[in-house]
């Protein structure tokens, strides 16, 4: 199976390794393996070429990324067959900055899709928030934290869409106090730039968000009810969010919001669904 014509038009140059981190053993679970770095390698930037050239090797700084969102360890405790964790952090904040996570997700999900059969576009999501507990290390300002009183959670929410895959497409992280429907319309927004136009829902998506949903974005929401006088059972297409949302807690960097910025907590989640699309991806080449 080939790579899509999209990544392939971006690829990176292998950068020059001076420590050795090119060739360290692969031991560790979120290590990439060949095929797996031969589907990510295309998708990361291009090196700039001013300024003092990389002297790291690209896979051993993406593999340290993982290590850090599979495992959740604080960025001085990663292995010191990592290169410095300090340039680690450095590339983290660079591709959180410059959206690299984003596209490297989109052209994960792209992949994916077009492997399945399914039009690398999707047009249709469901859409779902879910509250996460702030670690008891204090990192967490109180001006971007908040008390969810329903799910008696204090931290911070991350609302996400994805396609009928499960496959992420968007996430927006607020404090934990935001409603369901103010979270949601910069997420619809994004997701209405990637040819989204029907969304399943809960029914705490309601009101002025369906309308304005349906009349400045030209997208529908259809509310999914829970029938009366039953108890759990999975609903139709709303399964799907939460597949994606156990995925996501399985890392243990996004069990717990760890994470100072709201934009570094987002990145965390864009990386942990790299991690697993880029699995599944690999997993396809090899069968």
């Amino acid at each position: 199976m080939s790579l899509n014509n999209a990544a392939a038009t971006t690829a990176t140059p292998a950068s020059t390794c001076t420590c050795g981190c090119s060739t360290r053993a692969r031991r560790y679970g979120s290590d990439t393996t060949d095929t797996q770095w031969a589907i990510l390698e295309p998708m990361l930037p291009t090196p700039h070429h001013s300024g003092r050239p990389e002297k790291h090797h690209r896979r051993a700084v993406l593999d340290a990324i993982f290590y850090l969102v599979d495992n959740g360890v604080r960025w001085r405790d990663l292995p010191s067959d990592f290169p410095p964790w300090q340039t680690v952090y450095g590339f983290f904040t660079r591709w959180c900055d410059h959206l690299t996570a984003i596209t490297l997700v989109d052209q994960l999900r792209e992949h994916l899709r077009r492997a399945a059969g399914r039009n690398p576009t999707p047009t249709a999501g469901c859409l779902d928030s879910q509250s996460v507990k702030e670690s008891a290390d204090a990192v967490v300002p109180a001006a971007t934290s908040g008390f969810d009183a329903f799910k008696r959670v204090n931290g911070r929410k991350r609302h996400i869409i994805v396609d009928t895959l499960g496959l992420l497409i968007s996430v927006h992280v607020t404090p934990a106090n935001t409603r369901d429907t103010t979270g949601a319309y910069p997420l619809l927004e994004h997701a209405s730039q990637h040819g989204i136009r029907h969304v399943w829902t809960d029914r705490s998506y309601h009101g002025d968000l369906i309308t304005w949903a349906d009349n400045t974005l030209n997208l529908t929401i259809e509310v999914v009810e829970r029938p009366k006088g039953q108890g759990f059972q999975l609903l139709p297409r709303r399964w799907v969010v939460e597949r994606t949302f156990a995925w996501i807690s399985r890392r243990r960097r996004c069990a717990r919001d760890y994470e100072r910025l709201p934009e570094h907590h987002e990145t965390m989640v864009y990386l942990a669904a790299a991690l697993h699309m880029s699995r599944r991806a690999a997993r396809l080449h090899t069968t």
